[in-house]
This record gives C-alpha cells, sequence and structure tokens, in this order.
C-alpha cells in the first residue's frame, strides 16, 4: 500500500536545507521560522497561532529586488575570464599601466555586462509574472462575514478553505467536509508522487455530520498537527471539539489529509489550512533550484585560462629579452595589457548572443510549436546529452487507458470483434427462463458450458469486481437529481480510485453491461434490455501492492445467489485458480503486446460457508496482535480452486509517435532510464509499448531487498546478465544505494535501459545526481508533474512537457514543449545545431584575437622588444566589432546537414558525444592557424613596405580584415544569404570608415596600386594554403556529415 511506501532517509543536514526553501527570507530564523515544530491549529482563526508561520507564496526566482544586481554581477565575476577583463580595466587607471585611450577597454566591458544584465532581468521578470499568476489563483474562504475570496498568497494556517472539484488543493489542509454523498471524495496526486491512481480521502467525521459547512465556525475546536516533514505517505495528528458533551477526539492520518498541488477530483471540499509556504510537502520534496552553467561554458573557461598562460609567458619572454632592464616589472605588466587580445574579451559576449539566437530558432521552429526556451544559457547542452531520464505518466503516456483484449482462454476477442461480446451478453439475458445463464447453474455440476454464457459470466464479473462509483452531474437539460433516478446515460461519470478500473467498466457499459448505481453496500447493473440488477455488496477486500489483486463478495438479490469474484496480477492469480494449462502463456502473449494483464476469477459460496467466513473475518479484524496477517490468512481460505473466467488486457495509450522518439534517442547513442511513481507491473507493460526495452532484450526484475545481505545477492544475480534492461522498485533501489552505491550504479549504466518504479521525488533528483557524479556525463530529464521539478532542476537540462498534468514541470524546467515526440527534434537539430555552431564561433573569436596579438609580438619583437601598441584607439575597438563582428557571429547560422537528414540519421548525434566539435586538438589546430596567418601578415607588411610606418598600419590591418572575411567564408558549411550580407557589409564598413582614419592610416597611400597588390599578396600567401588544405582533406578523408550531402 502506499502508506508503507519508504521515501528517500533525509540526513540532517539536507533537512536543515530543506528549510530555507524558495519564498522565504534566509533570515527566518530570526522570524521565528528556523525550525520545524507540531503545531495546534484552531479551526477559522488563524490569529489564535503559537508560532509564525511561512507565507503561502510559490517562488521560482533566483533573486530579489536586493540581490539582483549583486547576484548578477557576482555570477559574472566568478568566472576567471571576466574578472581577468575587470581587473584590466581598472589597470588603465594607472598612469605607468595606461595604453590608450580608457574607452578601448571599458566600452567592451560595459557592453558585455549590460546585454548580460539585461537578459537576466527579463528572465526574472518572466519568472515573477509565472509565480504571480500561480499565487494569485482565487479560492473561497470561510468567515465570520460568510464566504470571501481570497488569493492563494493570502491563504495562512488555520483559514478554512473551499475547494471545488477540478481545483488545485492551495495548501496542506486536514479534510473536513465533503459535498458528495458517500462522505469521502477522491484525490488526484500525479502531480505530487505521480502515481495515477485516485486516492480516497476521508473527512473528519466530527465535522463531516454538522448541519453545514458554516457550523464549522460556531464549534470549538482544533487540529493537533506533527511537524513539517518530508513524507508524502503518512501523517500524525488529532482533531479535538471542546464544546461537544463529552469533548470528542477523533485520531487523524493520511486518509484525513489533502497536501498541496492535489487535484480534487469529485465533489467541494472544506478544509484547515496547517502548513504553507515552505512547510508544503510538495516544497519539502522539491531542491532548489540550481544556477545551471553548461559543460561548453567550464570548457571555455578552461581554454581562456590556457590563453592566460600563454599571454603571461610571452609577456615573460619579451622582457627576458630585455635581460630584465630597469623598472622590468612594470614592463611585465605593460606587455600582459599589450598582449590582452590573447584573451579575447568579445568571446563572452558573442556566446551569449549566439545563444540567444539559438533560443529564439527554437521557438520559432514551426515543426516543434509551443517549445518556450526558459533557461537561454544552455541551449548548447542539449548537443551532447548521454542519459535521458523520463517520467512516465503523462510523459510517454497519455493516462488514457483503453480496453483491448478478452481472453476466455479457447476464443480470444480483440478491438474489431467486440459486436460479438454484444450479441452474446445480449442474448444471455434474452433467452427463455428455463435456459438460464450459466453463472446460476452450481458450481458441483459439470456441464460444458456454451461460449454465450462463458463470455457472459465474464463479462458480469468486471462489471461487478472493481471500486468504480458512478456519479450523475447535471448537464443543463437534466438535473442532478431526476438523472440519478432515471439513471441517465448523458450525466453518468465514473470515479475510481485507478483509470484501468474506469475503463474496465466503460467496456462492460459498451457491450451492453452498464453500472448504474453504487454506494457503501450494494451495486446496481441495467442489462441491455433495460432491466435493472441488484446486488448486495457483503464484503470489499481492496487491492494493495503487496496482495496485488481484489476480492468482493455479492449477494444477488433476485437469486439470493453468494459470489466471490477477484481479479489480480498473473503472479498471484496462477497459484488461486484452478488448474489450466493457457494461463501462463497467454498472459506472456499480451504483457509483450504491451498489455497491461488481469486475471478475474469466481467462486459460489452456499450461506453456510459465507456464514462461517464472515464469523472468522470479523474475529479477525477485532485482534490487536498480527491483525494483517490473521486478516490475509481468513480470505486466503476463499482463494482456493477458484474458477478462472477470462484475463482483460488494458493499454495506457501512448504519446503520439512516443516509439519512432525514443528509437531515434537510442540510435544516437542516448541511454533512456523510465523514473515513475507507479507500480512495477504497470510500468514494465509501459517500457514493453513503448519499446524502450526492445523485443530482443530481456528484463531484469529486481527482486524487493531489504537488508544489505539480500541487495549483495540480487547484484551478483544481476551481475551475471548481458545486454538486460533493469526493473528495480524505489525502496530497493534504497538499499542498494545505501550499500552498493559504486557497484549498482556501475551495473545500471551498463544496462540499455532502465526503469526505476515507485520512485519518490526526491530519489528522481537523487538518481540524476548519482548519474552525473559517476559517470561524469551529461543528463536531461523529462518530465510534466510537479513530483518530477526535483529530478528536472538537478539534470544538466531539464525539459517539461506541458500536458493534463498541469504546469508546474514546465515552468521549473530549462525547455518546455506540448509533446514527447518534439524531443527527438529539440536534441537531433537544435541540440546539434548549438553545440556546433558555439564550438565554431568560440574557436573563431579565439582565432580573430590571437592573429592580432602574434602580429603584436612579431611587431614588438622587430622593434627592439618595445611595449608600444601596433593598433590604437578606434582600430582596436573597431577590429572586433564592425569590421569582423557581423560575419563571425554569422556562424551562428551555419550548419553541417539539413535538419530532416539530421532526424534521418541519429547516428550523426553520436559524434558529438566525444566533445570533438570543441577539444584540445581543434584549439591547437585554431592556435597553430592564427600564428600562421599572423606572422604572414605582420612580416609581409614588414618586408613589402616603403618608406613610413603608417604604410606598415594600412598593408597589416588591411590584410588582416580581408584575411579575417576570407577565413569566415572558408569555414561556413551552407551559406544562408544573411552571412553574404554580413561579409559584403562589412568589407564595405571598412572602406568607408578609411575616410575617417587618416590618424592612422595614410588614405592616398591607399588609393595608389602598389598598396593593392601588397595587400592581395599577403592575403593570399595566408588564406590559400588553408584552402587548399581543405580541399584535400574533404577528398580523402571526409568527415561523416558530408557523406550524407553528397
Amino acid at each position: 500500500m502506499t502508506d508503507n511506501i519508504p521515501l528517500q532517509p533525509v540526513r540532517h543536514k539536507k533537512r536543515h536545507d530543506n528549510k530555507h526553501r524558495n519564498g522565504c527570507c534566509p533570515w527566518s530564523r530570526c522570524c521565528g521560522m528556523g525550525d520545524f515544530r507540531p503545531r495546534t491549529v484552531w479551526l477559522g482563526h488563524p490569529e489564535k497561532r503559537e508560532q509564525r508561520y511561512p507565507r503561502n507564496v510559490i517562488n521560482n526566482q533566483k533573486y530579489n529586488f536586493f540581490t539582483f544586481l549583486p547576484g548578477v554581477l557576482f555570477n559574472q565575476f566568478k568566472y576567471f575570464f571576466n574578472l581577468y577583463f575587470l581587473l584590466l580595466a581598472c589597470s588603465q587607471f594607472v598612469n605607468e599601466l595606461r595604453l590608450g585611450a580608457l574607452y578601448t577597454y571599458w566600452v567592451p566591458l560595459g557592453f558585455v555586462l549590460i546585454i548580460t544584465i539585461v537578459r537576466e532581468a527579463v528572465e526574472e521578470m518572466r519568472c515573477f509574472l509565472r509565480d504571480k499568476e500561480v499565487n494569485s489563483q482565487i479560492y473561497s474562504k470561510l468567515s465570520t462575514r460568510g464566504t470571501v475570496k481570497v488569493k492563494s498568497s493570502g491563504i495562512q494556517v488555520g483559514d478554512l478553505i473551499i475547494v471545488e472539484k477540478n481545483q488545485r488543493v492551495p495548501a496542506d489542509m486536514i479534510f473536513l467536509r465533503t459535498s458528495e454523498k458517500n462522505g469521502s471524495c477522491f484525490l488526484r496526486t500525479d502531480q505530487l508522487d505521480g502515481e495515477t491512481d485516485w486516492k480516497l480521502r476521508l473527512p473528519v467525521a466530527c465535522t463531516q455530520r454538522l448541519p453545514t459547512a458554516a457550523d464549522l465556525l460556531q464549534i470549538r475546536s482544533y487540529v493537533y498537527a506533527e511537524e513539517p516533514n518530508i513524507d508524502i505517505h503518512n501523517f500524525i495528528g488529532t482533531f479535538t471539539r471542546e464544546d461537544g458533551d463529552p469533548p470528542v477526539n477523533e485520531s487523524l492520518s493520511i486518509e484525513n489529509t489533502l497536501w498541496a498541488s492535489t487535484v480534487i477530483a469529485s465533489g467541494t471540499v472544506v478544509g484547515v489550512v496547517i502548513y504553507t509556504g515552505k512547510e508544503l510537502r510538495s516544497v519539502m520534496n522539491t531542491s532548489n533550484p540550481r544556477h545551471k552553467i553548461g559543460l561548453f561554458d567550464l570548457e571555455v573557461n578552461c581554454l581562456t585560462k590556457i590563453l592566460f598562460g600563454a599571454l603571461v609567458v610571452v609577456s615573460l619572454v619579451m622582457v627576458a629579452l630585455q635581460h630584465f632592464a630597469g623598472r622590468w616589472y612594470l614592463q611585465i605588466f605593460r606587455f600582459l595589457l599589450l598582449f590582452s587580445n590573447i584573451v579575447p574579451i568579445s568571446l563572452r559576449v558573442n556566446l551569449d548572443m549566439g545563444k540567444m539566437v539559438f533560443s529564439w530558432m527554437i521557438k520559432k521552429d514551426s515543426k516543434i510549436p509551443g517549445t518556450v526556451v526558459r533557461a537561454s544559457t544552455i541551449p548548447e547542452q542539449l548537443g551532447r546529452i548521454s542519459y535521458l531520464l523520463t517520467d512516465k505518466t503523462g510523459t510517454l503516456t497519455q493516462n488514457e487507458m483503453v480496453f483491448r483484449r478478452l481472453h476466455l482462454g479457447t476464443v480470444a476477442y480483440g478491438m474489431d470483434s467486440m459486436d460479438e461480446v454484444q450479441s452474446h451478453v445480449f442474448s444471455a439475458y434474452t433467452q427463455p427462463p428455463h435456459d438460464l445463464p450459466a453463472s446460476r447453474v452450481p458450481a458441483a455440476t459439470k456441464v460444458r458450458k456454451t461460449i454465450s454464457s462463458r463470455v457472459h459470466e465474464a463479462v458480469k464479473a468486471i462489471a461487478l469486481v472493481h471500486n468504480v462509483t458512478p456519479v450523475y452531474e447535471s448537464n443543463g437539460v437534466t438535473d442532478q437529481a431526476e438523472a440519478e433516478q432515471h439513471y441517465e446515460d448523458a450525466c453518468r461519470v465514473y470515479q475510481a480510485s485507478s483509470p484501468d478500473e474506469v475503463s474496465l467498466v466503460q467496456w462492460t457499459e459498451s457491450v451492453g453491461l452498464t453500472l448504474v448505481g453504487r454506494d457503501q453496500s450494494s451495486m446496481q447493473l441495467r442489462t441491455p434490455s433495460g432491466q435493472i440488477l441488484s446486488f448486495t455488496i457483503l464484503q470489499i477486500f481492496p487491492f494493495t501492492y503487496e496482495s496485488k489483486r481484489m476480492g468482493i463478495i455479492v449477494r444477488d438479490e433476485s437469486t439470493g445467489e453468494i459470489t466471490f469474484y477477484m481479479k489480480g496480477a498473473d503472479v498471484v492469480m496462477a497459484g488461486i485458480v484452478q488448474y489450466n494449462d493457457w494461463l501462463e502463456e497467454e498472459c506472456g502473449n499480451m504483457a509483450r503486446e504491451g498489455l497491461r494483464v488481469l486475471v478475474v476469477a469466481k467462486k459460489s459460496l452456499t450461506e453456510e460457508q459465507y456464514q462461517d467466513f464472515e464469523t472468522r473475518y470479523v474475529q479477525a479484524k477485532l485482534s490487536v496482535h498480527d491483525r494483517s496477517l490473521k486478516v490475509a490468512t481468513v480470505i486466503e481460505s476463499l482463494e482456493m480452486e477458484m474458477e478462472l473466467l477470462c484475463l482483460t488486457g488494458v493499454e495506457d495509450q501512448l504519446q503520439a509517435d512516443v516509439r519512432p522518439t525514443l528509437e531515434i534517442l537510442r540510435n544516437a547513442g542516448i541511454k533512456v532510464w523510465m523514473l515513475t511513481g507507479d507500480k512495477l507491473e504497470t510500468a514494465t507493460c509501459t517500457a514493453k509499448n513503448a519499446h524502450l526495452v526492445t523485443r530482443s532484450q530481456d528484463i531484469h526484475v529486481f527482486r524487493p531487498v531489504t537488508t544489505r545481505g539480500e541487495a549483495h545477492l540480487e547484484l551478483n544475480a544481476f551481475r551475471r546478465k548481458h545486454d538486460c534492461a533493469l526493473v528495480i522498485s524505489g525502496d530497493s533501489l534504497e538499499v542498494c544505494l545505501k550499500f552498493y552505491e559504486y557497484e549498482f550504479m556501475e551495473l545500471a549504466c551498463q544496462c540499455p535501459a532502465v526503469v526505476c518504479c515507485r520512485c519518490a521525488p526526491t530519489q528522481k533528483a537523487q538518481i540524476v545526481r548519482l548519474l552525473k557524479e559517476r559517470t561524469g556525463k551529461l543528463t536531461c530529464a523529462v518530465g510534466d508533474g510537479g513530483n518530477d521539478v526535483s529530478m528536472i532542476q538537478e539534470a544538466d537540462c531539464g525539459v517539461g512537457v506541458e500536458g493534463k498534468e498541469g504546469k508546474q514541470a514546465s515552468l521549473a524546467a530549462d525547455f518546455s514543449v506540448t509533446q514527447f515526440k518534439h524531443l527527438g527534434r529539440l536534441l537531433m537539430v537544435h541540440g546539434r545545431n548549438s553545440y556546433k555552431r558555439s564550438a565554431a564561433l568560440s574557436q573563431f573569436v579565439i582565432h580573430r584575437s590571437l592573429c592580432i596579438s602574434t602580429m603584436q609580438a612579431v611587431f614588438s619583437s622587430v622593434f627592439y622588444f618595445a611595449s608600444v601598441p601596433l593598433y590604437q584607439g578606434f582600430l582596436i575597438i573597431g577590429y572586433s566589432t564592425i569590421y569582423t563582428m557581423f560575419p563571425v557571429f554569422s556562424l551562428v547560422l551555419d550548419k553541417d546537414v539539413k535538419s530532416e537528414v539530421a532526424m534521418l540519421y541519429p547516428e550523426l548525434y553520436k559524434d558529438l558525444l566525444k566533445g570533438r566539435p570543441l577539444s584540445f586538438k581543434t584549439f591547437l589546430i585554431w592556435v597553430l592557424i592564427s600564428i600562421y596567418q599572423g606572422s604572414i601578415i605582420m612580416y609581409g607588411a614588414l618586408l613589402l613596405f616603403e618608406s613610413e610606418f603608417v604604410h606598415i598600419v594600412a598593408i597589416s590591418f588591411t590584410s588582416l580584415i580581408l584575411t579575417e572575411l576570407l577565413m569566415v567564408a572558408l569555414t561556413i558549411q551552407t551559406w544562408h544569404w544573411l552571412m553574404i550580407v554580413a561579409e559584403l557589409l562589412s568589407l564595405a564598413c571598412y572602406i568607408a570608415s578609411l575616410v575617417f582614419l587618416h590618424e592612422f592610416i595614410d588614405v592616398y597611400f591607399i588609393t595608389t596600386l602598389s598598396f593593392v597588390w601588397k595587400v592581395t599578396v599577403i592575403t593570399l600567401v595566408s588564406c590559400l594554403p588553408l584552402y587548399v588544405l581543405k580541399y584535400l582533406r574533404r577528398r580523402f578523408s571526409p568527415p561523416s556529415y558530408s557523406k550524407l550531402t553528397t
């Protein structure tokens, strides 16, 4: 049962972390909110509180008004890269170190910071508006002035809140009243624990008996609640009414709670708020959002450190060649400033702007409509994912159950033959009375039953053995009371704790046997002819995760016959039903088709047999010691030699194109793990159905383990399996991670697929964290519910699916998609392009800076190691901005293959997992190219200049600009019209600006033929060899993508 599922053990340190949740200030200890304590909550009197409680607000922002600027600046300058440029710019205030105008250093740095601050401000504002929308949801509150409206953020501990059907519960509450006649309500908890089964909740008996909800304010009563904790499956508290005669005391358990982030599935409920804000169970199961820094950014940061090392070495060499003469320590600083271009300041701003372009492209892609980028700093991470961790319900599946198969052993009925079932049911209720349906024949008489009677028995059993309740609602034409009286089909809605149950009852309705009424003690079915069959419910044995079956004993009121019906999983039912030779084989066949299989059986009881059972059952329920064991033993005395009626196959429909998407991801070298809160059988079925586990692969179901010894034995058994998918439950996983963390992760990472079922939200995040630590690979988490938020925030890339389960996951994610199938294009096309483009852009910006630094080094060497700048003022700023910025930045539009080819051949993605587009090898190649080109241009200019120094500047600078433009053209693989515009515009800007650069360049000299041929020769010598090498490489050692484009 869900109540017995242990969550991840929480260490004291972790518990402390949980106290500082979003939406509460770090000084909460000073406010009296530092320690979690039990509390006494008076109904409808929030002013009678013993301590201060946190506000009921959701806050996903990283900063507030006061911490925004310091926080953003700290996050920028904690990078070595940006701190270096800040120190560089500050050094220009020292006269001995000044090399030029202050603006040459402060303008680029200011530009970078302004862009970063604006981007962060926009993201923070979006986050603020999303939070405001959730916090502004309106609820009804009972007060002495009547019913008043209150915002979600205005709800306090002690408030009496009214929650309507299909409305989100805004805070953790104790359930006091319901409008439902049966005195209970159903709760959808998929946002909290990932389970699709609806949970039955019971109100406090004392308050449910009150005439009206307003009477809650007239009684003197309070709730004693335990201190807030992380366990969503347990609660301890008491309800006390002091003005009763005698005073009323009721114990409270999980059945009396309504946790925040769940949704009311039936009726209107009233509850008293006991926890708010950071003390909510849902918030305590959510980890703090962290500022994600991409692996690519860390790699670039590492390269800039190498470049800085090169800068220091070059500066020291220059001073050493001067034999450390004079004030050599000042010369070192001057050379550090002179060669500062080795570490390019424009790299950061180019990459940040590139990321904004990639994010815009993702949003504007018409093939993945509705996709939202919430973290524009990590789009290139999508191009290097090794592990994809996905939720099941609502992510892979639609959470819509469809009845697919009825199997009777000798005959099976699929979706195309349901009309035959319908005709059999119809004939069973319209044939003459003397030929009664076989269900009325005593079990002792061995009569060969006709197919018609066997089908009827099976359908009748399915229509009776469940916990479904039909509810009638007004549809505008018929009011509720009339609909209930006449069993109006149009007004009937089925409610149950599981969608499987509803799908079975809906199927029996479609074939003619309709469930029209039910209360605690009786059930009514309607036959195809309109006759109402009434059954008295004598006993119900509910489904539990231990027993894996449910049973019901009913008495047919027309005949007085007592029948025990049971349905359950094949593993437990095989030992309960009479011997047969087809059950195991057919269950296997249906499971391979991805169907959830249930075995249905029955047993006829005489009045004496039932009375004997009831006596023993009541006696067992009254025992104090070993009650559950004694009750189970009594029930098992009935569960023998039951008559096997049929197998049912129900399918949880997959989202559109889940199978091809998972196949694309598998071919791309991405391992997919499914982490779900659902039960083992359901998870295994979905894994097979979605082809997460291929037909040729074996599945190893990890046996439940509770001790170190058991875990050791099971891990050894698993180690002997090869190419085998793993299925493991959350509690077994917890034991393995506690004692054999390294061994388990090593084995699990070798599996082609892993399914973790019965996972708590914190366990999902723990698995992601362990994968990152153990493998060092990038992870992507996909989910759609509130229970997936921790996992999404822990992963390197978090993707939220907007679906029926709300927007909580998509709001907390880095990327939000509307369907799972969009993930294929997001990774294969946008992720791949973003990474390759970022790699090309970063290396080209480094090349651009190294070229001019090499020229400066050559110039200083020739002129006796003087710390004199080659280019000054606007030339140095213009070089990395208006003269080369547009062509270099246009590399963000480049692509090696069309998006259709990238989707068709996901193996292209696999190449990126090794990080080859940006590696030490490619970095070294670009460094050598830069040194070669810088040297050729500078030595060429020194050899070919005639008389004046300004001619060197004119020849070298023009050759440098042309070389950069030609190198961009050499790097581009697929031309875009904007690239051509950028090249021509940059060239035009340079030519036009020559008129204004007479301070640095001889305008008359550049109009001569001598200038033209010298620049042409230098540019050709610097670029032509590289063009030849590129041609030879593509000819004799083409990259994998080029084979697909030819």
